[in-house]
């Protein structure tokens, strides 16, 4: 899940590629960053994830995803990476109601209820 600044590690988490690359692509494109708040030197920058970056992001996730041998890291990376972020999306009603359910359901509930898994 994207949000509107990130670091270039969470870019990387979320997308399979390494911190290195993502701010290769950052030099490349000349997507906009800023400093890092409490960060001090001057060299930690967060990304403005701008549409422009947004789109980059999706094509090289693809692109990585029908790579040989990289689909099921990069899948399996970007499905933690919203898995952990989630929560930072979510009130904290949300997030009560969302472990309410998980307690008393169980991840086979919850995957009952979405009609991922059939009732055996």
């Amino acid at each position: 899940m994207l949000k509107e600044r990130m670091t270039p590690e969470e870019l990387a988490h979320l997308t399979g590629y390494s911190r290195q690359t993502i701010n290769k692509w950052v030099r490349k494109e000349g997507w906009q960053t800023s400093p890092r708040p409490g960060v001090q030197g001057g060299k930690a920058r967060v990304v403005h994830v701008s549409e422009q970056v947004r789109e980059f992001i999706r094509s090289a996730q693809r692109a990585a995803a029908s790579a040989p041998g990289t689909a099921h890291v990069v899948a399996e990376d970007s499905f933690d990476a919203l898995l952990l972020s989630l929560p930072k999306t979510m009130s904290d009603y949300e997030q009560k109601q969302l472990t309410t359910l998980l307690l008393r359901e169980g991840i086979t509930g919850l995957l009952l209820r979405l009609g991922i898994r059939t009732q055996e």
